[in-house]
């Protein structure tokens, strides 16, 4: 079968001929420093060899460039917009930043819009020119107006937040797809996603504290118009086929159907149990950061770091992030789900209990700076929650039906975000319970214990999660109990839609 694929690729056998150089290759660089260079060369080769180079282009600006450099941009521009433009409490910054996400827990809507309604007879690619509109409208508005009110600058910050998770799940409809027809390289896509996240995160904090100091936040936000314009060029340049003469009035149908597929899929045992362990283990692990933030910038309670020391942690704990996806890829992604999660919660609330020992400036007494401290809290908190995070990734791949991948995968996504956004808003009601201001931090020690004591509870919730690993198959691949319209609007849509189906049949997703 494998033999037929590659003579209909290639009658004259260069497809093989290439395949025979790259191995060649291969074995010459397999020693030494040159060999451990190629392996990510010839990696990236084998996924733009298998999948089209403008999807693997994507992917690295959906990932990389808009959510990993333009999200270090905009954390850190944010947090300084809030605190010296807007000048709001920490307790109300926790809240704001979890009404920003909240696009991204409307995912499904995204996810279903790009399954069944193709614009201008394409199905991808207006949706990532739409959210590079977006992003570039909002971020220009921030950027060039001085004295925006609290409320239109939330909005714009929401509408750019929107513009990247319309991105975000576009591409996540190939690379879920991708998942289900090659389930071996599962893992493999989900490591280039978490690759390309965590380089351009590593980047853009790395230069954002910088250019805060330079330019300002708002003019941080005037910089983030780059990553949103690259993501318009994704839209031009995606290879994707042409739809003519679609039926747009069977539209309501298919959101119907689709619907109806979702909920049969999310009402079996294999999906909805994990779904639930997803969700609590975000919402249980209760996120402060805005109060760690300013404390870590207060001149008389804290360390009074810099905006380029800022970036600089931040950087540092990308460093951890990539670290912690490349011991999954190379090391952990065999492991059963179960195992995985419960080592990963258990260091995860272990950790915490690091960030406890620097507000109670325990590390001064035994002559630990705080800078170098701080950089070794962040990086170690950071490469954890990648741990956490990528084998809950590659489960949601996993249960995620064939036909609607992308619409599945995105309520999956967003029942993650719906965690994240409790996680925010409950860190801010302790925040305020605890009456921590921008000037008073006495009981951010007390706020942070309480944290790491409630991260511990999905611990006793990991029944939820099945023991299969990541190599097995959870759910099947044609179910009896899905709606028979939907089985028919599925096939007819693999289809009419070959090239596409072959343009995401060969990466790894996030």
């Amino acid at each position: 079968m494998q033999q037929e694929e590659e003579n209909l690729k290639d009658p004259c056998g260069e497809e093989k001929e290439e395949e025979e150089d790259d191995d060649e290759e291969r074995r010459k660089g397999s020693g030494g420093w040159c060999g451990c260079m190629c392996i990510p060369v010839h990696w990236f080769k084998m996924l733009s060899r298998e999948m089209h180079w403008s999807f693997v282009f994507g992917v690295i600006v959906v990932y990389g460039v808009s959510q990993g450099l333009g999200g270090g941009l905009f954390t850190v521009g944010t947090k300084y917009y809030m605190k010296d433009v807007q000048k709001v409490q920490p307790s109300q910054a926790q809240v704001y930043a979890g009404i920003t996400s909240i696009p991204w827990i409307v995912k499904p809507l995204w996810g279903l819009l790009t399954d069944v309604l193709p614009i201008l007879g394409y199905r991808r690619r207006p949706y990532f020119i739409f959210a590079g509109f977006i992003g570039v409208i909002s971020m220009a508005l921030l950027s060039l107006h001085e004295k925006l009110h609290l409320v239109l600058a939330i909005m714009a910050l929401t509408a750019s937040s929107a513009g990247v998770a319309i991105a975000d799940v576009t591409i996540d409809a190939c690379v879920a797809q991708n998942s289900i027809t090659h389930p071996s390289l599962a893992t493999d896509m989900q490591s280039l996603c978490a690759f390309s996240n965590s380089v351009g995160s590593l980047i853009g904090f790395l230069i954002a504290g910088v250019f805060v100091h330079l330019i300002g936040p708002m003019g941080v936000f005037g910089l983030m118009t780059i990553p949103a314009g690259l993501v318009i060029l994704v839209g031009f340049m995606l290879d994707e086929p042409y739809m003519p003469n679609f039926a747009y009035k069977q539209v309501n149908q298919k959101f119907v159907d689709a619907s109806k597929s979702m909920w049969t899929t999310l009402k079996k045992d294999d999906v909805w149990k994990p779904c639930l362990y997803m969700y609590l283990s975000y919402a249980l692990s209760l996120n402060i950061l805005e109060g760690l933030f300013y404390w870590y910038t207060d001149p008389k309670a804290g360390p009074s770091f810099s905006q380029e020391t800022i970036g600089f942690i931040f950087s540092i704990g990308s460093v951890g992030s990539l670290l912690g996806a490349i011991l999954y890829q190379y090391a952990l992604k065999d492991y059963a789900f179960r195992n995985l999660l419960f080592w990963t919660q258990l260091l995860y609330a272990i950790s915490g209990m690091v960030d406890l020992i620097m507000v109670l400036r325990l590390n001064l007494k035994f002559g630990i700076p705080d800078y170098f401290f701080v950089m070794i809290v962040e990086s170690v908190a950071q490469m954890t929650t990648r741990l956490k995070w990528m084998p809950m990734l590659v489960l949601s791949a996993k249960i995620c039906p064939s036909g609607i991948e992308g619409t599945f995968f995105a309520l999956l996504m967003s029942i993650d975000n719906l965690g994240v956004l409790s996680s925010s808003w409950g860190g801010g009601l302790l925040l305020h319970l605890l009456k921590i201001t921008r000037t008073k931090f006495h009981n951010l020690w007390l706020a942070i214990l309480l944290r790491n004591i409630v991260r511990i509870t999905p611990l006793f919730l990991l029944f939820l999660v099945p023991k299969a690993d990541p190599n097995s198959s959870i759910l099947a691949t044609s179910d009896e109990s899905l709606d028979s319209e939907v089985v028919i609007e599925t096939s007819e849509l693999e289809n009419n839609n070959i090239e596409l189906v072959s343009l995401v049949n060969n990466v790894d997703a996030k």
